[in-house]
């Protein structure tokens, strides 16, 4: 909803910069990701499952480390989340063959 506040339980989004540097040479990405940051920063998950009922073909690399296809599947991000302090650490955004070239678990 435009205007709606995160609750305390929201998530905290770490680096939104990181986003909007992608979207400033991709513009076809900004509306997708605007989207996927205002969702994500409303979001109360506790677990990897809670966040893949959401986003179910988001991929879970590890219990914390999740690729979420931005704008049909062009671009991946991904983003390591710690569950019980409610941050979210955005690690990458890309193209598919920067995905490729990158450690999706270790960036």
């Amino acid at each position: 909803m435009p205007g709606e506040q995160p609750s305390e339980k929201a998530l905290r989004i770490i680096a939104r910069k990181t986003l909007v540097e992608f979207w400033t040479k991709h513009s076809d990405a900004e509306e997708p990701l605007k989207a996927w940051f205002h969702e994500a920063r409303l979001a109360d998950w506790s677990s990897p499952d809670e966040l893949k009922q959401r986003y179910p073909s988001a991929s879970i690399i590890n219990r914390n480390r999740m690729v979420f296809n931005i704008k049909g599947n062009k671009y991946r991000l991904i983003a390591a989340v710690n569950y019980p302090y409610k941050l979210l650490y955005i690690r990458f955004i890309g193209t598919h063959a920067e995905y490729d070239a990158v450690d999706a678990s270790t960036i």
